[in-house]
């Protein structure tokens, strides 16, 4: 059984959560519209797909049967262990039959995405030691709770300042003050969205040897 600290935002018929099992403190909260968890639900821990159970939650030290979006929680799980969870995995719902009923579309919605590849829009800021920005170009990502190692795979377009749309020509580097298309890859499964999905779990950093050289958001998702 683990106790954790964490909050997150709550959409009818799902739920999901943001985890840090390093320090067990609240990350953060989103408020929205609709949307609850409740003793008894069964959730999965993403990415690594765990079935997890509900036992009980609680509201400012007060236990609750049922928490709603944009309240600070502590929840007891069931069917996990502490060292099952990483800094920056996510509980997400279980597929619901009702989402299927409503809209086909929200069935691809009932768990958060989990990937090892994606393509970001990133605003180089300032490299190190004037280096170039180019594909096998490695870095440390930043997103949400999730720090894992990266690579730059692919340019794909770089953006013209001026007019904000692609620029015709073939990338093959950029320098600082640019930005650029990239397709980025990291060694293991992360849960993120795309940023106007949910800019939360979609905007990120890269950084070396401790400094910040750019800033991103996730623009589309490969499985």
């Amino acid at each position: 059984m683990l106790v954790f600290i964490a909050s997150y935002f709550f959409p009818l018929p799902g739920c999901q959560l943001l985890i840090n099992s390093r320090t067990w403190e609240l990350l953060s909260w989103e408020k929205v519209e609709s949307g609850s968890v409740s003793e008894g639900n069964n959730l999965l821990v993403m990415p690594n797909k765990a079935q997890v159970k509900v036992i009980a939650i609680y509201c400012d030290e007060d236990k609750a049967r049922r928490a709603g979006p944009g309240e600070n929680l502590r929840i007891r799980l069931s069917g996990v262990e502490e060292e099952d969870i990483l800094s920056g995995f996510v509980l997400s719902s279980v597929v619901v039959q009702f989402m299927r009923m409503v809209d086909i579309k929200l069935e691809n919605r009932v768990k958060v995405p989990s990937v090892s590849e994606f393509v970001a829009q990133l605003q180089i800021l300032e490299l190190l030691d004037n280096a170039i920005f180019t594909a096998g170009y490695k870095a440390v990502l930043h997103i949400h709770a999730v720090v894992e190692e990266c690579e730059i795979v692919e340019l794909m377009q770089q953006i013209d300042p001026k007019t904000k749309k692609p620029m015709k020509k073939k990338v093959l580097f950029v320098k600082n003050g640019a930005v650029v298309v990239c397709r980025v890859q990291v060694n293991n499964l992360i849960c993120i969205e795309k940023f106007s999905d949910f800019p939360q779990l979609g905007r990120f950093t890269l950084r070396t040897e401790g400094k910040t050289v750019a800033v991103g958001k996730v623009t589309d998702l490969s499985s």
